[in-house]
């Protein structure tokens, strides 16, 4: 792309921006400012140009709207007219440029007169139409002109419309005084507006209509009481002869006027750049619609030149250099003017092979046919000849020379391979181009691949080698259902393997989609073979499909199903899966037959449970394997029976006095076999003989209390326990042995406390002595005051204990206790509360100011004493822990010095700390001292460690 060059005119003239300060070009756009009508109204043109010449632009009309005053004048003459006659009041417009409207207002401003089917105001002329005067027009009427684009407005002097004296207008008929034009050019795609108003006594009324008997689209408009037909976006058929018709009872009238269809030019032929070379001919033609018909003109450079011009078509019979540059046909009619360009490049150059070389080497297959193509740039066309060494060739029955340049060889042999040479020569000079013919041994396919079986998932090597010329580059691809491989892109799958001279393909973990026809293509420089094989890929069947119960009973349902595909393999059998609300995912199920064949497409569903909804699905299987599952059939459930599964667990016992408990492992849902379940209770006491039977209609219980005084305690019942439904009643349980309530234990009252901590009271009691009740252990209650039951707790403690400590309490606290015997009947009577303080808390503040010296193994402590204040419970020595780091060992000591020795070991870490003891428990420990291993460097530098602890000591306080 060359840079090109811009340059304005206007009418014709060049305008000089250098010294223009209102104008400027940006972006070759023309800028003005500062508007000025005189120097700037014309027509303004874009001249483009560079190396290969000029164009010009469309032409672009400047024009400033204005409007004048109306010549001062004095009062307008005064219009004197009869009731009932009609009248036409002119404005007469002043000088204007720009589209204007008109307006005229009756006596003052602001008062305009509406326009309705007796009075009109033409906006063509702007004069004012009264159809019929009548006694209220009498006034003043001034006319008011807007001009749309400078939006002024100017006022005419009024004008005196007056009521004649000599009596009143009789009927007459109408008289038209607006009409349109004969002929109306309307351009496409404008909107056409025709006015038609007549003068008449009674007011005519007005209609319109198309000659051609056409009736008007939905996008005419009639306004202004028909005075006025709108036609928008004006089209082809639109154009034709319009009518407009006056009418009163007096008579009619009509006026007519034909609509023509006019349209700018537009193009429906241009020429395009071309390259000729010098004394060649020129023919360019363009063609443009419009209406009228557009006239054409032809510029060379923005010029009229040497240029021969016939129907619009331009013709130059030997071209020269001079005629190179810019061409451009110029279409126009009235409506507007349309431009198309194109460059024309004469060219004169002498023969060049730059473009199109022979190739240095040429290779070809014995007893092929060779093309040599000799293609020279040269204007104009060069003439050549070709050489084989220094030889110039001539025709043979092998040999060919076409007038284009061709140079053709058939069945060529070794003898043939040589240095050819194209001569090219036109009138500016001379060129040639050379290559050798190097003649090939034809390639042979040594290993093709063959048609194969292969299972989903295998991999496979498919054979291609081939033995070749040496001279041959040779380069292997494969296609696959004629789809060429990308090796990268499908690299999970196909891979090239086995070098130069062999195109082998590995297909890895083969897929169904990989069955098909797999072609081998081989390229040389001189020819292409190809070998192929269809792969069979074998699989597990695909899915079952349109899987349906069609008939089902309590226990068995008959399903159908439709095969899928069988990927290769025939499919050898099915198997049945069933899923309910109550199955973790899909089981395998029963059928009959017990193996369902390949050749099957039903099949019976045994040992099903009754009154379950059950979906279904078919799984198929061949030689290679198990295929996908089919889609599940619709729900579908089987029919209600009696129960035949009997509650299992029987068992119970417990309860309050005079009470026998029964429990039961209840049914599942999928195994109660239909509505309206329940269970059956049957017990008697051991060795008799009649059951006394209970009834529950609840699915979920699992429990039933018998109640009666007669019961003797702790005493052996047989049990069953059966299922019903709303078909009938089931099983009974396997007969069970359970025993009736015990009664409550006597209390123990030799109780005695010991409160042992702030948190910790102690309580012993004695054992009962054996009675006819079991005891299963002892229930101690505590609560710290009678007044506050909710801050009540229990322990709980099952075989023959006779103490238990109670952790967790409150410090200096009075705690009130009691204990009771408890078995299967419950907590027995409680002893009478006795009640019990804990002791005041420990101190809650560490040892301070503890210092450590080493001597040897031997570590001594020293720290000041804990005092107790009188809330806390009085120090009655110290504990230090001491860990060793190897096994995490604790050893402690127990002192009521507030010293201490301690014998360390000298190879390892230790963690020392010391709490303060009391009564209350132990206190808070003290910051943990560290000790680590001991050496002689250690021992050594003991006080120096000292001194260093004491010192971060002292920091940490400050």
């Amino acid at each position: 792309a060359m840079k090109h060059n811009l340059i304005w005119s206007l009418n014709g003239t060049l305008i000089d921006l250098g010294n223009d300060y209102r104008r400027h070009m940006s972006g070759g756009s023309l800028i003005i400012s500062n508007l000025d009508k005189d120097q700037d109204t014309g027509v303004y043109q874009c001249t483009a140009f560079n190396a290969w010449g000029s164009i010009l632009s469309r032409r672009a009309s400047l024009q400033f709207a204005y409007l004048d005053n109306f010549k001062t004048q004095t009062v307008r003459s005064a219009v004197n007219v009869r009731e009932g006659q009609g009248v036409v009041l002119l404005c007469g417009p002043p000088l204007h440029s720009g589209e204007l409207t008109f307006a005229w207002i009756f006596n003052e401003y602001p008062n305009f007169i509406q326009q309705d089917s007796r009075r009109f105001i033409s906006q063509e002329t702007g004069s004012l139409y009264i159809a019929k005067v009548e006694p209220s027009d009498v006034g003043n009427y001034t006319c008011v002109v807007n001009n749309t684009v400078t939006r002024e407005k100017v006022l005419s002097s009024p004008t005196p419309l007056v009521l004649r004296n000599d009596g009143v207008m009789g009927e007459y008929e109408p008289k038209i005084e607006v009409h349109f034009p004969d002929s109306v050019p309307a351009a496409k795609e404008s909107a056409v507006k025709l006015e038609c108003f007549a003068l008449g006594n009674p007011v005519p009324e007005i209609s319109w209509r198309r000659t051609s008997g056409i009736p008007f689209p939905s996008k005419v408009k009639m306004k202004n009481s028909n005075a006025v037909l709108e036609i928008p976006n004006f089209q082809q058929e639109d154009a034709g002869t319009y009518e407009c018709m006056a009418e009163n009872r007096r008579g009619k009238n009509a006026a007519r006027g034909r609509i023509s269809f006019h349209a700018k030019p537009h193009w429906l032929q241009t020429m395009a750049d071309t390259a000729l070379s010098i004394e060649e001919s020129l023919f360019w033609e363009c063609k443009a619609n419009g209406k009228p018909k557009p006239s054409y003109s032809w510029l060379k450079n923005g010029d009229t030149g040497r240029v021969q011009i016939e129907n619009g078509a331009l013709s130059i019979a030997a071209l020269n250099l001079s005629d190179s540059g810019m061409y451009q046909c110029v279409a126009e009619n009235k409506h507007g003017i349309i431009y198309s360009s194109a460059q024309l490049m004469v060219l004169a150059s002498p023969p060049s092979f730059a473009k199109s070389p022979l190739r240095a080497v040429l290779k070809a297959r014995s007893g092929s046919e060779v093309t040599l193509e000799c293609k020279p740039q040269a204007s104009p066309p060069a003439i050549s000849l070709w050489k084989k060494g220094n030889e110039i060739l001539q025709r043979t029955e092998r040999i060919t020379l076409l007038p284009n340049g061709t140079l053709k060889i058939a069945n060529v042999t070794k003898r043939d391979a040589a240095s050819y040479t194209c001569v090219a020569k036109n009138q500016f000079g001379t060129a040639s181009t050379t290559g050798r013919l190097l003649i090939t041994e034809p390639t042979r396919i040594t290993m093709r691949p063959t048609n194969m079986e292969i299972i989903v998932g295998e991999s496979i090597v498919l054979p291609c080698q081939i033995a070749c010329d040496p001279a041959l580059d040779v380069s292997f691809s494969w296609a696959f259902n004629g789809q060429l491989i990308d090796f990268q892109r499908d690299s999970d799958h196909f891979e090239r393997v086995g070098g130069t001279i062999s195109g082998d393909l590995m297909i890895r973990n083969i897929q169904l989609n990989h069955g098909g026809k797999y072609v081998c293509v081989i390229d040389t420089d001189v020819e292409s073979l190809s070998t192929s094989a269809i792969l069979v890929v074998k699989g597990p069947p695909g899915p079952p499909d349109k899987v349906a119960v069609e008939e089902i009973t309590d226990s068995t349902a008959q399903i159908s199903w439709t095969p899928g595909r069988d990927n290769g393999s025939p499919i050898t059998g099915y198997i049945i899966q069933a899923r309910t609300p109550f199955t973790v995912g899909w089981q395998a199920v029963d059928t009959v037959p017990e193996v369902v064949n390949g050749n099957m497409l039903t099949a019976a569903v045994v040992g099903l449970n009754a009154w379950v909804e059950y979906e279904f699905r078919v799984v198929a299987r061949n030689a290679v394997g198990l295929g996908e599952p089919s889609p599940a059939s619709a729900k579908t459930r089987t029919e209600d029976a009696i129960p035949d599964t009997a509650p299992t667990d029987v068992g119970g016992g417990g309860g309050t006095k005079s009470e026998l408990v029964i429990t039961w492992e209840p049914v599942p849902e999928e195994l109660q076999n239909g509505e309206g379940f329940g269970y059956i209770i049957a017990f008697r006491p051991v060795g008799t003989v009649t059951w006394t039977r209970a009834v529950i209609s609840t699915p979920g219980v699992a429990r039933y209390v018998f109640r009666n005084d007669t019961i003797p305690p702790f005493s052996p019942f047989d049990v069953k326990v059966g299922a019903y439904n709303n078909r009938g009643e089931g099983p009974f349980s396997s007969i069970g042995t359970v025993f009736s309530a015990e009664e409550g234990t006597a209390p123990s009252d030799r109780v005695r406390t010991r409160s042992v901590s702030a948190v910790q009271i102690e309580v012993i009691w004695e054992a009962l002595p054996a009675i006819p009740e079991r005891v299963l252990g002892y229930e101690i209650v505590y609560w710290e005051d009678d007044t506050k039951p909710d801050t009540v707790g229990k322990v709980r403690i099952s075989g023959n204990y006779t103490l238990v400590n109670i952790t967790g309490l409150k410090a200096n606290t009075v705690y009130y206790l009691s204990v009771a015997a408890f078995n299967t009947a419950g907590p027995g009577p409680q002893s009478a509360p006795i009640n019990s303080t804990t002791k005041k808390p420990p101190p809650d503040r560490a040892p301070l100011n503890i210092q450590w010296t080493m001597i040897g193994s031997t570590l001594t402590l020293h720290w000041d004493p804990v005092v107790a204040v009188e809330t806390e419970s009085k120090v009655t020595g110290y504990l230090v822990l001491l860990k060793r780091h190897r096994n995490n060992d604790i050893s402690t000591i127990l002192t009521n010095k507030t010293t201490a020795e301690l014998s360390l070991s000298a190879n390892d870490n230790y963690l020392i700390q010391i709490k303060a003891m009391s009564e209350g428990g132990e206190g808070v420990g003290s910051e943990p001292i560290h000790i680590h291993k001991l050496s002689e460097c250690t021992v050594a530098f003991a006080s120096f460690y000292r001194f260093l602890f004491f010192f971060f000591l002292t920091m940490d306080k400050a």
